[in-house]
């Protein structure tokens, strides 16, 4: 695949033989409670079940397997508020490779606990914008690697395989919201959706205050940042997105919306008492665009939600309740 190029359906299916019997097939589920409590007819792709507890180890481990000696041997670097950190420490374990996590301050401290539990070195530095600063500095200076949590197209590609799964378990879904942070699940996925169902809608779901990537379509400029990002679903909240997801977003994403932070915490909730799923914010706002009706009522079928992760701090759980 050269620098420039998406990854098609065949690249995605490789990825998929790559990783078989080393990340979870998550299932899909529907929860009668939470389809009576929320008024809408939803069934969830669990990817909090994945390992890691989100759908990142799919992306961090293609890259991994896909890695160059030359790519390995002097370490690798990441910037991450938690979920790509958790992944790839996980990920760069399994082969013994040296790895530096720059999260910024406010970052889950399960997370972090995590992350070095995986055997990572995690530096915890300044808002997401100055992480990112401090990573790129890490890279020119002691040589290291960056895997970039989203815009590279291994890590993509990787995420793609979710898409893949999602084909095969449900050949008749019509609509899927899926969250969107920096871009690189809903573009791997929807690449492989489109690829065999063009006709699926393909919903991308932001928090409204951290709104970048319909920030970038509105620019027109994959490189246009926001100054300030503020969202309790922290897992979707980078400062700018990046080329390959901005590019591979507008291909196949049929729309992005945005989500209040009352509706994340009223669909973090429900997701907990009602469908028993233990999920942080940034999994819950597909759900969130239903409540508060960002999008229109699905089809009769309802609509497919992709619960991207699980990765909850327990004092997390308290801040569920719908605040004014």
């Amino acid at each position: 695949m050269e620098a420039s190029e998406l990854p098609d359906l065949h690249t995605i299916r490789q990825a998929a033989e790559r990783l078989q019997g080393k990340v979870t097939r998550t299932p899909v589920w529907q929860s009668e409670d939470l389809d009576e409590a929320a008024g809408h007819t939803v069934s969830l792709k669990c990817e909090n079940l994945q390992r890691t507890g989100s759908f990142k180890p799919r992306g961090a481990l293609n890259w991994m397997l896909t890695a160059s000696e030359r790519e390995l041997a002097g370490g690798l670097v990441t910037v991450s508020a938690g979920n790509h950190a958790i992944a790839l420490a996980w990920a760069a374990a399994r082969t013994s490779t040296p790895l530096t996590v720059v999260m910024p301050e406010g970052s889950s401290e399960l997370k972090i606990r995590r992350t070095r539990a995986l055997g990572a070195k995690v530096i915890v530095h300044g808002c997401i914008q100055q992480a990112v600063e401090l990573c790129h500095q890490l890279v020119a200076s002691r040589g290291l690697t960056l895997v970039h949590p989203y815009n590279d197209l291994r890590v993509m590609a990787g995420q793609g395989t979710l898409g893949l799964e999602l084909l095969d378990q449900c050949p008749d879904m019509r609509r899927i919201l899926c969250p969107v942070g920096g871009g690189g699940l809903i573009s791997g996925l929807g690449l492989a959706v489109k690829a065999c169902r063009p006709d699926v809608d393909l919903v991308g779901v932001e928090p409204a205050g951290a709104a970048t990537m319909g920030h970038a379509w509105q620019c027109n400029d994959p490189a246009a940042s926001l100054d300030n990002v503020s969202t309790w679903a922290a897992s979707l909240a980078p400062a700018v997105v990046g080329e390959h997801t901005w590019r591979a977003s507008r291909q196949v994403v049929d729309r992005m919306v945005t989500v209040s932070e009352a509706a994340i915490r009223e669909a973090t909730r429900m997701l907990l008492t009602e469908a028993r799923l233990f999920v942080e914010p940034g999994a819950a706002v597909g759900l969130a665009a239903l409540l508060e009706s960002a999008v229109e009522p699905g089809s009769p079928g309802g609509d497919l939600l992709v619960i991207t992760g699980g990765n909850l701090d327990l004092d997390q759980v308290s801040q569920c309740e719908v605040r004014g």
